[in-house]
C-alpha cells in the first residue's frame, strides 16, 4: 500500500488529487489561474469542500478562461450568486473577476503568468523535508513576499496562507511528507525541470 501525506486519506477524490496533481510543477497559465481561483475560494473553508465543487466551478467560470472571466458583468455575477454548485460568496466571486484582470496585466508585462510566478524561485521548485504534517508551515517568507506583490498588482484573496497553499498545489514547493510515495516522484519532476532550464 502506498503511504500518503496525512491530510490526503479522507476520500477517493482527495486521494486522487494528492496522487496525481498536488505538488506537480505547473507551467500552464490556465491551470495556474484555476488554482489561484480555487485557493481563494477555499479561504475559511476546507480544501475538500472546494475539491467536491471543482467541476461545478469549471463549468460556472467558463473553464477558468481568464479572458472571459475578466469581462464578466453584473448580470454574470448575479447568475453566479444563484449557482448552488459553487461557494456563493459575492466578495470571492468579484475577486475572481478582479484577479482575472490583474492576471492578464501580468501576462502583458511578463509574457506569461508562469514566468512571473516561477521567477520568484528561479524556476527551481523548493524541496522541503517534512516528516510530519505538523512540521509544514501555513505560510513562509516567500509566500508573504509573493502575496505582497500580488496585492500591489490588484489581486485579492491572496494572503500569505492562501499563496502558500497555491505554491504547494502547483509544485513551487514540494511539501509532500518524506514518507509519502509522491515525495520522491515530485522531487524527480522538479530536478527534470531544473535540468531543462540549465
Amino acid at each position: 500500500m502506498n503511504l500518503r501525506c496525512e491530510w490526503a486519506n479522507t476520500n477517493d477524490l482527495e486521494m486522487q488529487y494528492h496522487d496525481t496533481q498536488w505538488g506537480v510543477p505547473v507551467h500552464d497559465d490556465g491551470v495556474l489561474f484555476e488554482f489561484l481561483i480555487l485557493e481563494g475560494a477555499q479561504a475559511g473553508l476546507s480544501w475538500d469542500t472546494i475539491l467536491k465543487r471543482r467541476d461545478a466551478y469549471k463549468k460556472a467560470f467558463d473553464d477558468f478562461d481568464f479572458y472571459k472571466i475578466a469581462a464578466y458583468d453584473d448580470a454574470k455575477v448575479e447568475e453566479l450568486m444563484q449557482n448552488r454548485g459553487i461557494i456563493r460568496n459575492k466578495r470571492k466571486i468579484l475577486s475572481s473577476i478582479k484577479n482575472a484582470r490583474s492576471f492578464i496585466e501580468i501576462i502583458d508585462e511578463f509574457g506569461s503568468f508562469d514566468k512571473y510566478i516561477w521567477g520568484f524561485v528561479d524556476y527551481r521548485p523548493v524541496q522541503n523535508f517534512f516528516s510530519s504534517l505538523d512540521d509544514i508551515p501555513a505560510k513562509t517568507e516567500l509566500s508573504e513576499k509573493i502575496s505582497k506583490d500580488l496585492k500591489k498588482r490588484g489581486f485579492s484573496f491572496v494572503g500569505p496562507t492562501i499563496v502558500y497553499a497555491f505554491m504547494q498545489a502547483v509544485g513551487i514547493v514540494n511539501d509532500h511528507q518524506i514518507g509519502c510515495f509522491r515525495y520522491e516522484e515530485c522531487r524527480k519532476m522538479a530536478d527534470e525541470q531544473v535540468n531543462k532550464t540549465l
